[in-house]
């Protein structure tokens, strides 16, 4: 065993996830990142106006809120949490993203396994 092995990782550089809707996704562990597949932490900033399309995640969600508001849609049930809130939404439950606000949402989100997107189940728009 190799005693000089550090016990720790900082992340300076995470994984920028390239978008088309202007949402800023900033993986600092997980799949792309680290290759870690048991988990993904990502900094996520969804701009006014944003969207997804349903999904059905293969894997738990944690989203806490850092500023602003974003909208959840799980299971026909319209959920709004603004700064200082979470949630944790279990895999397998079809739901919807949104920002429809006019201020940005800055949050964290945090995948059990770690977010792929051959797991998310994203609907056609």
């Amino acid at each position: 065993m190799n005693k000089d092995r550090k016990k720790y990782k900082i992340q300076n550089s995470p994984f920028i996830v390239p978008t088309e809707d202007g949402k800023i996704i900033k993986e600092h562990f997980g799949n792309a990142s680290d290759g870690n597949s048991a988990i993904s932490i990502a900094h996520m900033v969804a701009p006014a106006g944003w969207s997804e399309p349903f999904q059905t995640p293969e894997f738990d969600e944690y989203t806490f809120i850092i500023s602003g508001k974003k909208q959840f849609i799980i299971n026909d049930e319209i959920i709004v949490l603004e700064a200082g809130q979470s949630i944790k939404i279990e895999k397998n439950t079809r739901l919807q993203y949104s920002n429809p606000f006019t201020e940005p949402c800055e949050y964290l989100a945090i995948c059990l396994p770690a977010f792929s997107i051959d797991s998310v189940n994203r609907e056609d728009q």
